[in-house]
């Protein structure tokens, strides 16, 4: 007796190759974000790869879509392939979807500081920079700056010059930047100056940042100045960098000031009838 084989179920083309550029999105995508963290290669090239790789996965969802019709239409397979590639696509697409709309709702500068007057400066991280990004970009972003980031502003603390320097120093190697000047204060003489290499936390971008602290009455003054080193918009990263180390600094060193009072033994009642010490 013959066997008969039962035919499988057609596929649609379409959702066959939504899938792949959905996948080969992915892949880009991975491979673009490990490039620029590891520094291979300059920003230029592994942006171009990840912008080809969201490209990528803009025509997998619109494969996918038109898939969708074909199996409606003709009642054939490819739906799970479909909802796949729009499922990796839309995963993909929604960081950059939200960095735009920060981005629109943001202006346009990218160098942030506490002292837009008297910014501190990039001396040996100079170097590292692309030309005309050394110098601060002046009042009209200051202006802008004022006008999206009313909160960032010099910290002002009670503790000494070198107590503050040693907290800043140890908020950045806690984060893991890469000191490039550590130039403790000394009075009279210089400012305390600490120059690092942050990172960006999904890209890796880098970014530069410059500390400074200045006796301040009977306490210090500590100014920060964080810029990108590529790209004409932060997207906020910069003024939030600031926001959040000088958080850290200030909590640290209240922490520090209070401690002496707490530590400080309370004395006890005189007993009944006992007239207190003096």
């Amino acid at each position: 007796m013959a066997r008969r084989r039962i035919a499988d179920e057609p596929t649609s083309r379409l959702a066959i190759w939504a899938r792949r550029c959905a996948f080969f999105s992915l892949v880009a995508t991975i491979l673009s974000v490990i490039i620029t963290r590891s520094g291979f290669v300059e920003i230029e090239p592994a942006l171009a790869t990840f912008a080809g790789a969201l490209l990528f996965s803009v025509i997998g969802i619109v494969l996918a879509l038109g898939a969708f019709v074909v199996v409606w239409k003709d009642g054939i397979g490819g739906a799970g392939y479909a909802f796949s590639a729009i499922g990796i696509g839309a995963i993909l697409l929604a960081y950059p979807a939200y960095l735009g709309t920060r981005a629109y709702s943001l202006p346009m500068i990218n160098d942030i500081v506490t002292d837009p007057i008297d910014p501190p400066r990039f001396d040996v991280i100079a170097r590292l920079r692309p030309r005309g990004t050394v110098e601060y970009a002046g009042l009209y972003a200051a202006e802008q700056q004022r006008m999206a980031y009313p909160d960032i502003e010099p910290l002002v603390v009670t503790a000494t010059p070198q107590q503050a320097y040693d907290a800043a120093m140890h908020f950045m190697l806690r984060r893991k930047w890469r000191v490039i000047v550590d130039r403790p204060p000394q009075a009279g003489r210089r400012d305390g100056q600490i120059e690092a290499v942050a990172h960006t936390a999904f890209m890796g971008f880098r970014d530069d940042v410059a500390l400074r602290v200045r006796p301040d009455g009977e306490g210090a003054r500590i100014d920060v100045r964080s810029a990108s080193r590529y790209g004409r918009h932060d997207l906020g990263a910069n003024a939030s960098r600031i926001k959040s180390l000088l958080e850290e600094i200030d909590g640290r060193l209240a922490t520090q000031r209070d401690a002496p009072a707490r530590e400080q033994p309370q004395q006890k009642p005189p007993a009944k009838g006992q007239a207190p010490k003096r």
